[in-house]
C-alpha cells in the first residue's frame, strides 16, 4: 500500500496506473474509520482494479462551533485497517495541498443541497463540493464511492458531477449499523454507553415510520407523532419524509421515499436516513 503525502505523489501513482489501464474507484474520508467506511472500501474494490483513499478532514465543510478542532484523528489505525484491506493507495495530504495559497473556488453546491442539513449548516455542500472536486482533478478517477448515510450530500456530489460532465461513475454504499440498529459514525465514539442506548430509538422510530407510511397512514401526522417519541430523548433538527430522488414533496408520481433525519443527543449530532420504494 502507498502513501502518498502531497499531490505529486499522488498523480504519479494515478499516471503509472491509467498508463496501464487500470480502473481507479476511489473513496474520500475524513479518517476515524469504521466498518462503514471499510464496506465502501469493499465496494471499490469490487468495481476497479486500483483503490484509492483519501484521509482529510476539510475545514471549510465544518460550521462555526462545531468540531472540526476535535474531530478525531486515527491515523496509524486508518493506515493498519486500509493496509488489510489491501487498498492500493492512501492519500494524506494537508489543507495547503488541497488549498494552496491564492487557491479560489467559485464552485457551490446545487439545489438539491437546498434545507434539510444546509439549514443549520449554511455553506456546508459548499465546502463538500469544492473539497471533492479538487479530490477529483488530483485523483481522476473512474470511479468514485459515498455512504447512503449522509444521503443529502450524496445526491449534492451526483449533481455536482452530472452538472459539470465530470468522468466520474458515482456509486452509493449502503448504511452500516451496529449490532443494535445505530448507523455507524465517526462520532459515536463521542456517546456515553447511556446515551448510546438512548440513540437506539433512532432507527426504531425511522422503521415504524417507514411502515406507518407504506400502510397509507396520514404521512403530516405519523411524522408529527414520530418527533413527539424522538423528543423525548433528542433535540430534533429535522425529520423529514421527501422523495427520495428529488428531495422534494412526495406526489402521486414519487416512487421512492426517503426519510431522513437529524438529531442532537447530548452535543453529539446524529444523522440517519431510510430509503424505500412507495407501494
Amino acid at each position: 500500500m502507498q502513501v502518498c503525502l502531497d499531490n505529486q505523489q499522488m498523480t504519479d501513482v494515478v499516471s503509472t496506473w491509467k498508463i496501464q489501464g487500470q480502473v481507479i474507484a476511489f473513496v474520500p474520508t475524513m479518517g476515524g474509520l469504521h466498518a462503514g467506511h471499510l464496506s465502501l472500501v469493499h465496494q471499490a474494490k469490487a468495481n476497479a482494479d486500483k483503490v484509492v483513499v483519501s484521509i482529510f478532514v476539510n475545514p471549510t465543510q465544518f460550521g462555526e462551533n462545531e468540531d472540526f478542532d476535535n474531530y478525531p484523528n486515527t491515523l496509524e489505525q486508518d493506515l493498519y485497517e486500509l493496509e488489510a484491506c489491501q487498498v492500493d493507495a492512501v492519500f494524506t495530504p494537508n489543507k495547503e495541498h488541497i488549498y494552496p495559497d491564492g487557491f479560489t473556488s467559485h464552485l457551490k453546491a446545487g439545489s438539491l443541497s437546498q434545507g434539510l442539513c444546509s439549514n443549520a449548516r449554511p455553506g456546508h455542500f459548499d465546502g463538500v463540493v469544492q473539497v471533492v472536486h479538487r479530490l477529483f482533478e488530483i485523483i481522476a478517477p473512474d470511479i468514485a464511492i459515498f455512504g447512503q448515510k449522509d444521503y443529502q450530500q450524496l445526491l449534492v456530489i451526483k449533481q455536482m458531477v452530472a452538472a459539470l460532465s465530470l468522468p466520474i461513475q458515482i456509486l452509493s454504499g449502503a448504511i452500516v449499523r451496529e449490532q443494535s440498529g445505530l448507523a455507524m459514525s465517526t462520532r459515536n465514539q463521542y456517546l456515553s454507553i447511556e446515551q448510546k442506548q438512548q440513540a437506539l430509538k433512532l432507527y426504531q422510530v425511522l422503521t415504524e415510520l417507514k411502515q406507518e407510511t407504506l400502510n397509507g397512514r396520514n404521512l403530516a401526522t405519523a411524522i408529527q407523532d414520530a418527533k413527539t417519541i424522538l423528543s423525548q430523548d433528542f433535540k430534533i433538527e429535522y425529520l423529514s419524509a421527501l422523495d427520495a430522488n428529488t428531495l422534494k414533496s412526495i406526489t402521486d408520481n414519487t416512487s421512492k421515499i426517503a426519510i431522513l433525519c437529524a438529531v442532537f443527543l447530548g452535543s453529539t449530532r446524529l444523522i440517519d436516513n431510510i430509503i424505500f420504494n412507495q407501494g
